[in-house]
């Protein structure tokens, strides 16, 4: 098996039913079986080739978790209606009352609300802790913990989880690492370097169009499997079923997640680099200033790059907003959250998609009110858009 992802999915085909070069969308939310056996087998393990119910999966969504799995390296993969859907899911599989979770605390603000305020309504627990400081995850594992959970390159400081290191605690306490590798798909082979479990938002990078909300789980087939049992599978019994249509959109665009990412990361670093040069305090991991460059440059697919996000500090709020309106106004990109569009896409977390963390715990972080978090686009004259956005950096005053 190759060690480049796109490869693997290069090497990944699938016939429509004709022949057809993207595969057929099977538009049904049930199907029929050749015999009674065959529809006791179904309830009871997979068949390869048979399908029971669109909820516990379609051909469809079957195809695009096949592609998932082969760039991610895993034995298989689950997707799901949204990163959420398949992050709460793979938490519940693997958590239940009186449970708990050692989790970083610079995440992405709906899980972060997920493990804070919704989780222990069923008796699940989680400790936040600085994922960057060794020592402070093990201090917080006890008998009751079931998981780390991280993301690779956290939102939205973009601080690094050392993967390997907390692979060997994991291991070392028989629990399970998750690692949420949204931020760095191809340029991260996150499973690859450790983790148990890796999970996506569909609808940033992998995706790349905004069109869709969508998710993924993926892992080793038996953790897959559970999750899609019948009785006591999170993802069967929860029901964040992804369409068939959407899925058919999201394997089409799959295809081209190597060209994107080079050319996301290539932007990243060039505007990252020259605001870094400009005075600008930039957070950046393919940025020698960077406090875990090292580790970041130990850990990519180098031909990626460092993914497509960067956070800068425009010093407070008020400079932080007026800069976005200006960079909209300019056709920088656009003043909207998420990521991973072709559009260079920018906010402000701390009052957006980290708005469910709270102030005081913002502060404690390092997440002031000034920061901007860019998601860089596919720009072709990147040149052109670098004075764009030192222009209005400028006109709001964080430069002279």
């Amino acid at each position: 098996m190759s060690k480049d992802p796109a490869v693997r999915l290069q090497d990944f085909q699938v016939f429509g039913e004709y022949g057809d070069v993207n595969p057929s969308i099977s538009d049904a939310a049930t199907y029929t079986f050749l015999s009674v056996e065959k529809m006791q087998q179904l309830f009871s393990e997979e068949v390869e080739g048979c399908f029971l119910y669109s909820r516990h999966m379609s051909p469809m969504n079957h195809y695009l978790t096949q592609a998932l799995a082969a760039i991610e390296g895993t034995e298989d993969a689950n997707v799901m209606a949204s990163g959420m859907g398949a992050i709460s899911t793979c938490l519940l599989q693997l958590c239940g009352c009186g449970d708990e979770i050692i989790s970083s605390r610079t995440i992405y603000g709906g899980t972060y609300a997920l493990l804070k305020n919704f989780f222990p309504k069923l008796g699940i627990n989680t400790h936040f802790v600085n994922i960057t400081k060794l020592d402070e995850v093990q201090s917080k594992i006890n008998d009751k913990t079931k998981v780390i959970y991280c993301e690779t390159i956290s939102n939205p400081l973009l601080e690094i989880a050392d993967i390997r290191e907390l692979r060997k605690i994991a291991d070392e306490r028989g629990i399970k690492l998750v690692v949420d590798n949204t931020f760095s798909p191809l340029v991260v082979p996150a499973y690859e370097l450790g983790a148990h479990i890796v999970v996506y938002s569909l609808t940033k990078f992998i995706n790349g169009t905004n069109d869709c909300v969508a998710g993924a789980v993926c892992g080793p087939h038996d953790f897959i499997a559970s999750m899609r049992n019948v009785n006591d599978g999170a993802a069967m019994l929860l029901g964040p079923v992804l369409d068939s249509f959407r899925s058919a959109s999201i394997l089409k665009n799959l295809r081209t997640l190597h060209i994107r990412m080079k050319k996301h990361s290539e932007n990243a670093m060039f505007i990252a680099s020259e605001l870094e040069k400009a005075g600008v305090k930039v957070f950046y991991p393919g940025l020698p200033s960077h406090p875990q460059h090292e580790l970041i440059k130990s850990m990519i697919n180098p031909q990626y790059g460092y993914s497509g996000m960067i956070t800068i500090d425009a010093k407070d709020a008020e400079t932080a907003g007026n800069l976005m309106i200006c960079m909209q106004e300019a056709k920088v990109g656009y003043f909207a959250v998420s990521l991973g569009f072709y559009k260079t896409l920018f906010s402000s977390p701390g009052s957006s998609t980290s708005s469910e963390i709270p102030k005081e715990e913002q502060e404690a972080m390092g997440m002031t009110p000034g920061l901007v978090r860019f998601s860089m686009g596919l720009d072709n004259d990147i040149q052109d858009t670098l004075e764009r956005i030192l222009g209005c950096m400028k006109k709001v005053g964080l430069l002279k």
